[in-house]
């Protein structure tokens, strides 16, 4: 027990050595090619320096990292495992009577671990620095600002409200405008209704500002449920939303950390947008753990077989391809979830699971079969 233990040691070290080297080596693969391509959206703006490019492709450097990990378990494993291989290693310790499981424990660990920690640390990084390379991309490179998607259009915000009767509802709706003074809405309409949905109140205003802690209503008029109009007044109503929990509302859910998405999604729901895209997000940061411990599997599956038996160069290419077809299903079912056809839940966890079966059932017929 106490040889398998370090045997099984030893392989996890080599595992984890050339999984970290290929996620580099991909990740700055990834990152230059990002690079060229701000260089080149940066050509024709004479304000976007070298260095401000530069400082873009950098901040979103987290972000690659978290795309390109499941990938990079797997080629990082397959070149291990493939050494190990061609010098026999595996070779004896499964003619010494210790079983494929006991030494793949380690790896399948350690690929746990570095799932665990881009959900946990790189997550959190990637998000603060992508919100920034975003902002500097609009600013810089787009000419954008905020909320642009709605110029011209109605804001609807939908929250709870509890200023006329426990359980009650609000509907707000304007269109937004960013001003020195923070964020308001225009010709604003604020509908009240009660915990079945039945009309009390219906509030029309010039402007609504957002404060903090509640929006303000100027010179609002409140038509009662005997339809009469009350004398102009303000009219302040609490909220939980901020300026930039409402932008960030249209920004990629990617800007948000897994610390932070739960309590977001619980507000944007609150607020009635669509929180879809961010449960998706967040489950699919749930999963990215076990797609690791399955990716590890999967390339030793198809990266143990002995050199001498021939065949090791189509094992390989077919364990890249299995790489790619679950690259494929995860965008497929990320597509169809965000559409609403598949739970979200099955959408994020269906290329986890799907790779982990076939690694185990790969384990399996090589192992036992």
């Amino acid at each position: 027990m106490a040889f398998s233990f370090t045997l099984s040691a030893y392989i996890a070290r080599r595992f984890a050595g050339m999984a970290l080297a290929m996620t580099a080596a991909l990740a700055s693969l990834v990152a230059l090619f990002d690079f060229i391509e701000l260089l080149r959206r940066a050509a024709t703006r004479p304000e976007a320096t070298f260095a401000l490019v530069s400082s873009i492709a950098a901040l979103r450097l987290p972000y690659v990292v978290l795309q390109i990990l499941p990938f990079a378990v797997l080629l990082g494993g397959i070149i291990a495992f493939w050494r190990l291989s061609r010098a026999s290693e595996l070779v004896v310790a499964r003619a010494a009577g210790i079983s494929a499981w006991s030494f793949l424990l380690g790896p399948a660990i350690v690929a746990l671990c570095m799932g665990m920690l881009a959900i946990t640390v790189v997550s959190p990084l990637s998000a603060a620095m992508l919100a920034r390379a975003e902002r500097m991309d609009a600013t810089y490179l787009r000419n954008a600002t905020g909320l642009s998607s709605l110029a011209g259009g109605k804001l609807w915000l939908r929250q709870a409200d509890d200023g006329i009767e426990p359980g009650g509802v609000a509907i707000l709706a304007g269109t937004p405008e960013v001003t020195p003074q923070g964020f308001t809405l225009r010709n604003a309409s604020l509908w009240r209704l009660s915990s079945n949905d039945r009309p009390l109140s219906r509030v029309e205003a010039p402007r609504a500002r957002l404060e903090p802690g509640a929006w303000t209503l100027e010179e609002a008029v409140t038509f009662g449920r005997d339809r009469l109009p009350s004398a102009p007044a303000a009219l302040r109503m609490p909220t939980s939303l901020t300026a930039d929990r409402i932008e960030e509302t249209f920004a990629s859910p990617d800007t948000l950390s897994f610390w932070a998405l739960p309590g977001f999604i619980a507000v944007l729901e609150s607020a009635g947008f669509s929180a879809v895209r961010h449960r998706l997000t967040f489950h699919s940061l749930l999963s990215l753990p076990l797609l690791c411990a399955a990716m590890a599997l999967l390339a030793a599956g198809f990266s143990m077989r002995h050199a001498r038996r021939g065949g090791v160069g189509r094992m390989l290419g077919l364990g890249i391809a299995a790489g790619f077809s679950l690259f494929l299903l995860d965008k497929v079912a990320e597509e169809f979830g965000q559409a609403g056809t598949l739970p979200v839940a099955l959408a994020a966890w269906a290329p986890s699971v799907a790779g982990l079966l076939l690694a185990l059932t790969l384990l399996l017929y090589l192992e036992d079969g």
